[in-house]
């Protein structure tokens, strides 16, 4: 049976990330230190693996993230619709008290099924799954790639993992992420299903 394995991993730390505000979509920040070191010790680890494709959402953390795989020539795709669930008008700024209350309680309702709740001006989980689904798509319909890396994003990928795993997007917090973590990833294309071959791994940090 024809199979495809996605090595699917979250980008790496960048100041927004280490100061705990909200990037979102809107906010199109660089790797800090960390970040790159991460981005470092991932490509040391997994470096040697012949991946025919990389994907990336639009947003320049999942580039550097991956960047010295697309520099020894690996075609890379940028699907937008991988980009990280936008957290509306707050994105970017030093979060209050009673911003981080609001959060909170968004991410409380999201867990007990009100997913098309959304931040002011942003996107429900709802709206993220469907954009998500976009480019997964897009990704499944390249049969002849049997072995991709896929960057993207914490929130976008717990949506993502839900999805695929044929769970409501409400269970979503139930698959954990740190910067640069692998989830490996396989796709029987005779089933149209996925399988989770692991999870949250950041042995490569280690």
């Amino acid at each position: 049976m024809s199979k495809k394995e996605i090595y699917l991993i979250r980008h790496g730390e960048t100041d927004y990330n280490k100061r705990g505000i909200v990037q979102g979509s809107g906010i199109d920040a660089d790797l800090n230190e960390t970040g790159r070191n991460q981005a470092e010790a991932f490509h040391t680890k997994y470096g040697d693996i012949q991946f025919q494709k990389v994907y990336t959402s639009a947003l320049v953390r999942t580039h550097q993230t991956v960047e010295k795989f697309i520099k020894k020539g690996i075609p890379h795709d940028i699907l937008p619709e991988l980009n990280e669930i936008s957290w509306g008008e707050k994105e970017g700024q030093e979060p209050t008290t009673e911003d981080n209350a609001y959060y909170a309680h968004l991410t409380k309702s999201w867990s007990e099924g009100n997913i098309n709740l959304k931040p002011t001006g942003g996107e429900s989980p709802v709206e993220v799954a469907d954009r998500l689904k976009v480019g997964l798509k897009k990704i499944i319909e390249n049969s002849e790639e049997k072995l991709i890396l896929v960057a993207m994003h914490g929130r976008a990928m717990r949506v993502l993992l839900s999805h695929i795993s044929n769970l409501p997007i409400s269970d979503m917090d139930t698959f954990p992420h740190q910067n640069t973590c692998l989830y490996k990833l396989e796709y029987c294309y005779a089933k149209d299903a996925f399988e989770i071959l692991s999870r949250n791994d950041v042995s490569h940090l280690e």
